[in-house]
């Protein structure tokens, strides 16, 4: 059930869910709104905005060693936006993309596409109604496995992950990465979760309350020096 926010954060959770319904809404006139709403109710909001009042519960479909869903804070991905400096022209990938709430954000903050990479059906039926339901454009979920899915994702510039596997997993999904960023810049952010070294990865900033966002470092045509 959606957590309680006071009236003032309801009244302007059910205005912009009513405007999205309805038309598009700028990403800065939302970002600007979500700023408005205090950093404790800023989750709450954002379920209220989306109509997220019933989760699916993870099913056998998720392997193990992966983590069972869990949403992202919106603060931490309002951190990630600005730390990875996402914009209208990225691409984004999330990985373990749930019901696409974090894709949501970021598209709704930026402009940005995204695609979101998740192996649990229930999980993905629920992102695409999501995104039917608020008419969102350039917003598809893939469902499958991340390992054998994140190397379609070509047009990807931003891949996060919050913490949906570690270990051997982990390793094979950034394996799969390093020839896309030969073809492009590309930025890879993660929240509670190490990003292991990697030759062709190189730190944006300190990691900071459990974000880490890695930029490439190919010189080709496309990429970032």
């Amino acid at each position: 059930m959606l957590a309680s926010v006071e009236r003032a954060a309801l009244d302007s959770a059910e205005r912009f869910r009513s405007l999205l319904l309805g038309a598009p809404v700028s990403f800065t006139a939302f970002r600007a709104e979500l700023e408005r709403i205090r950093p404790v109710e800023r989750d709450a909001w954002l379920d209220r905005v989306l109509g997220l009042d019933a989760i699916p519960d993870d099913g056998p479909a998720l392997p193990r060693g992966c983590v069972p869903y869990l949403p992202c804070s919106v603060d931490a991905l309002l951190r990630l936006i600005d730390t990875a400096k996402i914009d209208a022209s990225d691409v984004f990938v999330d990985i373990g993309s749930g019901v696409g709430r974090a894709a949501a954000l970021v598209q709704l903050c930026t402009g940005a596409s995204v695609i979101g990479l998740e192996i649990q059906p229930e999980f993905v039926r629920a992102a695409r109604e999501l995104a039917s339901r608020l008419s969102l454009l350039r917003f598809s979920t893939l469902e499958g496995d991340a390992v054998a899915l994140a190397g379609h994702a070509t047009t990807g510039t931003v891949f996060f992950l919050y913490c949906p596997f570690s270990g051997e997993r982990l390793d094979r999904v950034l394996d799969v990465l390093e020839p896309l960023a030969r073809a492009r810049r590309m930025r890879v952010g993660s929240v509670d979760l190490p990003i292991p070294p990697r030759a062709w990865l190189r730190p944006v900033s300190e990691p900071s309350q459990g974000l880490v966002v890695c930029e490439s470092t190919f010189v080709n045509e496309g990429t970032i020096s």
